[in-house]
């Protein structure tokens, strides 16, 4: 076996060990939004991110990828790699570290289906199943795999002109937190959540032990996401970029608890979450590209965005109870824009490092066509599914709480006997039994 075989089934083995961590980031989304609802919808928006993985994976595998991947003359979309078909020649990269195209496949799914489950917790708590399924299809389709392709297909545009990317704070993070931001404005807010004033009601979500276990699951996944993006497992800047990963997050956090108890005079748990999730969204685009102290800079802002952004979101109506938008939408564009200005790790240099600003130009062209164009195609789904068949409950089903009239069953059972269990002669006897001997106990004490 020569010394190419080995390492090319080292980054086989990499690649699909960092598909997992990042496959493994939708329990962590998952946990973090129940964690950031009501009980009565959190087997609900845990289904919706169940669905995700299911009409994700399969909208990825039949067209997105090629779609994304496929070759193409325009730098627009492919035409080619459907069904994951063909030898995907035109991806140098593969051929490069000896990757088998379903090996890639698997690793960029597993990106495709959490730019869904971005939106997912935006339209929590107020949004029907079904139509939700449509659009986790359409986004891993179609909405994403045309702002990937732009950005990182070797004949996209903007990868052409040079932009900067390198595990999607714009291609997927401010894709997901955009279009969440256009899913919300046709959906509406929940019901109380704004008073007649104007002003936001607090709607506090059920867990936030449930949340903190989401929030360390996706950090934890970050591990794939970003230094997987190498598709090397013998290139060493794999190190560098797991270390500006983790300080990137840690600095989100640090600076979101500050700023809240400086602002509010108590350290803002949720805010403090979505601090270190705004770091690390931040740090995607730039993590290999950025220098330690950048990269705690970058992360420090992004802190104190995200508690400003989820300000601004209420102040507009726009109803978001995980804070999606201020994570992905806000600290994914501010993300994609920080490598224009802190770039200093290999060719390409940002404004403050002597590049001037041409990287940084180009980072905001690109970053303002993928997010347009996930907000707008977005806002059309949106929009089209509300016409022909509805996109929310009703009233009393929202009261009600959706893991009833979504599921028919809630996630947490109050009661060792259920109501509409119908009890056999001789149960009914062991019930009063156990009633006469707890009273009697009771009596005792």
């Amino acid at each position: 076996m020569d010394i190419n075989t080995i390492a090319h089934g080292l980054n086989t083995v990499w690649v699909l060990l960092a598909a997992a961590l990042v496959f493994f980031m939708e329990a962590g989304f998952a946990m973090l939004e129940a964690g950031f609802v009501r009980a009565k919808n959190s087997l609900n928006i845990i289904m919706k991110v169940f669905i995700d993985c299911c009409a994700g994976l399969i909208g990825y595998w039949a067209i997105g990828f090629g779609i994304m991947y496929g070759a193409d003359k325009l730098g627009i979309f492919g035409t080619s790699g459907y069904f994951v078909q063909g030898s995907m020649s035109n991806l140098p990269l593969l051929k490069q570290f000896g990757l088998p195209v379903e090996v890639y496949w698997m690793f960029q799914a597993a990106f495709a289906v959490a730019v869904a489950t971005i939106v997912s917790g935006a339209v929590a708590e107020r949004m029907k199943f079904v139509p939700y399924m449509v659009f986790s299809f359409a986004a891993t389709a179609i909405i994403y795999p045309v702002a990937g392709h732009l950005i990182w297909n070797p004949n996209g545009i903007f990868a052409k002109m040079g932009m900067l990317d390198f595990a999607g704070s714009a291609a997927v993070h401010a894709v997901g937190g955009w279009a969440s931001l256009a899913a919300v404005l046709v959906l509406g807010p929940r019901l109380g959540k704004f008073k007649k004033d104007g002003t936001a009601n607090v709607l506090p979500g059920h867990s936030m032990p449930l949340a903190a276990l989401g929030a360390f699951i996706l950090w934890f996944g970050w591990f794939g996401f970003n230094p997987g993006s190498a598709l090397n497992g013998l290139d060493g800047s794999i190190a560098h970029i797991v270390v500006t990963t983790n300080l990137a997050a840690a600095a989100g956090g640090l600076l979101s608890a500050l700023f809240t108890l400086w602002k509010y005079g108590k350290v803002d748990a949720s805010m403090t979450m979505n601090g270190a999730l705004a770091g690390l969204v931040a740090i995607t685009a730039g993590c290999a590209y950025v220098n330690l102290y950048s990269a705690v800079i970058i992360g420090a802002i992004a802190g104190v965005i995200v508690v400003l952004a989820v300000e601004l979101v209420d102040r507009i109506h726009a109803d978001d109870p995980v804070g999606a938008i201020a994570v992905h939408g806000f600290c994914g564009s501010f993300g994609a824009l920080a490598v224009g200005l802190f770039a200093s790790v290999g060719s390409s240099k940002g404004l403050f490092f002597g590049g001037g600003f041409k990287l940084l130009g180009v980072q905001f062209l690109g970053l303002s066509v993928v997010s347009i164009w996930s907000f707008g195609a977005t806002f059309g789904i949106f929009s089209l599914l509300k016409k022909l068949v509805g996109i929310r409950v009703s009233a009393d089903d929202e009261i009600e709480g959706m893991d009833i009239s979504e599921h028919g069953i809630r996630a947490y059972n109050q009661t060792a006997i259920d109501d509409s269990i119908v009890l056999e002669d001789d149960d009914i006897e062991i019930v009063k039994s156990k009633a006469v001997i707890g009273k009697q106990a009771n009596d005792i004490a």
